[in-house]
């Protein structure tokens, strides 16, 4: 029920724009379009399984979409030591003819903190999106994703980083699970 209200508000909202657009000229609807940038439901993105950060819940914009290229998409870090922080720069362009405007860039967990532009960023231009990723408390073989949601198409993008992880030799070993007593 709330999919079709939120549909049922979109489906509004686009046809409120379409007449406020025929009343102007091309370029005015275009300007309007860009400037009331909604955030909907996703539809029709389920998340794949093993996907980490798919949400088929996230929101997208709507409105006009544009496309990006990103110059690589994984980054494998090597061996750091535990608790060592990785940063790694996403290049992106916006290969499309609108502007691109992302709308919001998550890590599969708290670990892993992307930082992308609020601004929108113009055909032709390109831009960065800053991953961070605190290896402390992750021992092991690391794979993290960034799921970047923006104004294209698809709406979601995704950034890997991966690596190993060598354990601090001054962690606390883990404890010792305790049989239950009879």
């Amino acid at each position: 029920m709330n999919l079709f209200k939120n549909l049922f508000v979109a489906l509004i909202a686009v046809v409120s724009l379409t007449m406020v657009a025929c009343q102007g000229g091309a370029n005015d609807a275009k300007d309007k379009a860009r400037e009331s940038l909604a955030t909907t439901p996703a539809e029709g993105q389920p998340a794949a399984a093993g996907q980490p950060g798919a949400n088929p819940e996230e929101a997208v914009p709507s409105g006009p979409t544009t496309s990006m290229a990103f110059e690589e998409t994984d980054f494998d870090f090597g061996t750091v030591n535990e608790g060592e922080h990785v940063k790694h720069t996403y290049k992106f362009k916006n290969t499309g003819n609108e502007p691109l405007i992302i709308a919001s860039a998550k890590g599969s967990c708290g670990c892993t903190v992307p930082k992308w532009p609020s601004d929108p960023i113009a055909p032709g231009q390109t831009g960065v999106i800053d991953v961070e990723f605190d290896s402390k408390g992750k021992p092991g073989k690391q794979t993290k994703r960034v799921t970047v949601t923006a104004n294209t198409v698809p709406a979601q993008s995704f950034l890997n980083i991966t690596g190993n992880v060598n354990k601090d030799p001054n962690a606390p070993a883990s404890p010792t699970p305790v049989p239950p007593s009879k």
